[in-house]
């Protein structure tokens, strides 16, 4: 079977493909009964409620998606009736629009699925207004029983395939994990660019804790909500819990590559090492790619053995002084030894069982909470507020774009460019651009293709086949691509226009005409009114990431002074330096986007990522080793370094937050006398790099005083 038919099998075996297919049932179902019955007025409001509900269908605890669904079948109503009665008044229209797109915009203070309820309701919002229904109860009602009949679509997908959203999500982030893995490997290549190698796993650490979240969210909070575990519920936990661990060690990965390139550039020493980690990210790889689309996984080959015969023949070129190869090596055993025990995962007549109520109690500290309170929506009423600045420029330019479409002879869909300005409109500048971009050449592509189709397709069943074809791809890949969804969601529309008795050159005229208007009139005000730069909120997040690794950096002290660390409380550090440095990573991504007299310090920032990435991976390689070991304390003086590096991102907290800085906090440490007969070769190596994560921070440090505040 050849790469493509296996990654084509591997789509239609994703969560991806089976939203498409859901969607496509929920959207078609009613529409198709209903113009059977003769009452199409009815099937067309149904359709488009279940549409907009599945919005609101992302993976989650199975509470969670039937809770959100229920909202927003009680918030498309509402919506439906204020908007269809305000319609005979353009007055009232106009305040309609204005304070429903504010308040369904500020739905996102309370997290992802609450703000996509309120998009949903901003896009039924549209459709109720374009179409102008006379009997606006019985339409609203309509709208609510769609999102109703969704919901029990969707609760049957959940109950006939419970498991398959986790095993998505889990062999996403196991995959992601594999990419970043393969990532590190450049770094023993000769050829490659150091910093353009630190700047794409930095980009990657991103992508894996989104993934990672994703996973939370799905296994532990839906474990939190659920009575009672399954064995299967065991092993995708425990299978979670291990892939963390395994990135923790892929992260620990960490060393001066520069003097190892110079030290072993003409052994061949390197290019092995390189080879085996990638070896080791494909059958990765592997892994994920089985537990996604739920089939049989198929060894590469065997690590542990490849890795025993790398051992043997580095020996003679490595040296038993080079404790450096000896640690990658013995990392690199863990880590193979990490993903022969993922394959547990295949073997489900092993029993697996959680020890009790109180480590799942554990596990659920991981899990981020969101609040519900009021409070929030009153706390982010205020113009410091990103939610809030968002939220009014919608209000605005949605109310712009009303009075624009009633001054302009637009056409009969002139309320396409609102629905454009509603899907393009994006808190970030960067995002608004890049979907602009997105759905005016998509657009423009899926409307030449639909033409062509409605010209030489004539036969009206080929026709409905297209539109089903059209409307899976579009649902499918609503979440991978938004460019090819557009793409595919053009033709679908022009072709059911069509089967309305629309003029198929007039109706994509239009659409291409009304995308383009409503993409500028979004992208400008995403430039003028009330914008939100990047840049304005890189202090904070740059304050976060500092504060994580100090906090990580106290773990190490404990592990070095002999302290027993709870291993709990070492890994919440841990998430959280992953954490606030994935965030720190997306934010400047989508500054280095934004235009460059609204960019501020990029170098520098760019700095401050590396440096804290070399600095988290160098303190997650000490830790990760100590605690392998039993506890137990070594010199005082290799407490020194530690300290030292603790005071210089102290420093650095104290210049991002305004309180200026310590003259005296820098101050060089202590030669660290040479006493042979009391550090062993291996606490010589062990004081060599807490030096070096001495200097990571004041370097750090330096970095964060050359930042204009």
């Amino acid at each position: 079977m050849n790469s493509e038919t296996w990654t084509a099998k591997r789509f239609f075996f994703s969560e991806y493909f089976a939203e498409g297919v859901r969607t496509t049932l929920g959207v078609l179902t009613p529409a198709l009964v209903f113009v059977q019955l003769g009452h199409l007025q009815l099937g067309l409001p149904m359709a488009i409620g279940a549409l907009a509900g599945s919005l609101t269908d992302v993976p989650g605890p199975v509470p969670h998606k039937r809770n959100g669904l229920l909202i927003y079948t009680l918030v498309v109503f509402s919506v439906a009736v204020l908007i269809g009665y305000a319609h005979a008044s353009m007055v009232a229209m106009g305040a309609a629009i204005l304070v429903l797109c504010f308040v369904l915009s500020m739905f996102s203070v309370y997290g992802n699925r609450a703000a996509l309820v309120g998009t949903a309701g901003l896009l039924v919002l549209v459709l109720v207004m374009g179409l102008a229904p006379e009997n606006v109860l019985v339409f609203g009602g309509m709208l609510a029983a769609g999102g109703l009949w969704y919901l029990l679509l969707s609760m049957a997908f959940s109950r006939i395939l419970p498991y398959r959203p986790a095993q998505h999500a889990l062999g996403e982030c196991i995959r992601e994990t594999a990419r970043f893995l393969k990532l590190k490997a450049e770094f023993y290549s000769l050829s490659t660019n150091l910093d353009d190698d630190y700047r794409k796993v930095i980009m990657q650490q991103t992508v894996v804790s989104e993934k990672q979240d994703a996973v939370r969210e799905l296994l532990l909070r839906g474990r939190m909500l659920s009575k009672e575990a399954t064995p299967r519920d065991n092993v995708l936990v425990l299978t979670f819990v291990d892939v963390v661990d395994l990135y923790e060690q892929i992260a620990a990965i960490q060393y001066d590559y520069s003097a190892m390139r110079h030290e072993f550039a003409h052994t061949g020493t390197l290019e092995h090492i390189g080879r085996m980690v990638r070896l080791l990210a494909d059958e990765l790889n592997e892994i994920g790619w089985a537990i996604q689309s739920d089939t049989r996984f198929r060894h590469r080959f065997t690590p542990t053995r490849e890795l025993e015969q790398l051992t043997a023949q580095l020996q003679p070129t490595a040296g038993n002084a080079s404790l450096v190869l000896k640690k990658i090596l013995a990392n690199m055993q863990y880590m193979a030894r990490c993903i022969e025990g993922l394959q547990r995962y295949f073997t489900p007549e092993q029993p697996v069982v959680l020890a009790d109520r109180k480590e799942v109690l554990e596990y659920a500290r991981f899990v981020s909470r969101q609040g519900y309170d009021l409070k929030i929506f009153r706390d982010n009423l205020t113009p410091s507020s990103s939610i809030f600045r968002h939220s009014l420029r919608v209000a605005l330019v949605c109310l712009f774009g009303y009075l624009l479409t009633k001054a302009l002879p637009l056409g009969l869909h002139s309320y396409w460019v609102l629905l454009t300005i509603i899907v393009i409109l994006k808190p970030a500048f960067s995002l608004t651009k890049q979907r602009n971009y997105q759905r005016l050449v998509g657009t423009v592509i899926g409307g030449g293709l639909g033409v062509l189709i409605l010209a030489v397709v004539q036969d009206q069943v080929i026709q409905f086949g297209l539109v089903v074809l059209f409307m899976v791809a579009t649902f499918s890949l609503q979440r991978i691509s938004y460019f090819l969804s557009v793409v595919f969601m053009t033709p679908f529309i022009l072709i059911i226009f069509g089967f309305l008795g629309g003029a198929n050159l007039t109706i994509a005229r239009e659409r291409i005409v009304d995308t383009l208007l409503g993409s500028a009139i979004a992208f400008t005000a995403s430039y003028l009114l009330f914008p939100n730069w990047e840049s304005e909120k890189l202090s904070g997040l740059m304050l976060r990431v500092l504060q994580a690794n100090r906090s990580y950096l106290q773990q190490l002290a404990a592990c070095v002074a002999g302290e027993a660390v709870r291993m709990t409380e070492y890994k919440l550090a841990r998430k959280e330096v992953y954490v606030s440095a994935a965030n720190l990573s997306a934010a400047f991504q989508r500054m280095v986007s934004e235009p460059k007299q609204k960019q501020r310090n990029v170098d520098k920032i760019q700095s401050f990522l590396v440096l804290n990435h070399i600095l988290s991976s160098n303190i997650a390689s000490l830790t990760s080793a100590l605690l392998a070991g039993e506890p137990r304390p070594y010199l005082p003086e290799l407490l020194l370094p530690i300290g030292q590096a603790e005071a210089a991102l102290r420093q650095s907290v104290r210049r991002l937050s305004g309180q200026g800085m310590e003259t005296d906090a820098l101050a060089p440490a202590s030669p660290t006398p040479d006493t042979p007969t009391t550090l062993n070769e291996e606490g010589s190596l062990l004081r060599d790099q807490l030096a070096f994560v001495q200097k990571v921070s004041q370097d750090i440090c330096k970095t964060t005083e050359a930042i204009p505040g």
